[in-house]
């Protein structure tokens, strides 16, 4: 059985630290917008949750 570890401190308004067993990451953005975040491992991720539960999510790895 696998164990995952994620954890989540909110910063401020619209900044949030997010921990997990990989990375650290800084997410920037409301719960009802646009949502920037940029992770340790070089991944961007721009982001936005749309009404009904649907979204749109654009990832960009960094390049080797």
């Amino acid at each position: 059985m696998p164990f995952t570890f994620r954890k989540s401190f909110r910063l401020m308004s619209g900044v949030r630290f997010n921990i997990n067993r990989r990375s650290v990451s800084v997410t920037l953005g409301g719960r009802g917008g646009p949502h920037y975040t940029a992770s340790s491992t070089g991944r961007r991720t721009t982001s936005w949750n749309l009404p009904g539960g649907l979204g749109w999510r654009k990832t960009r790895a960094r390049r080797r």
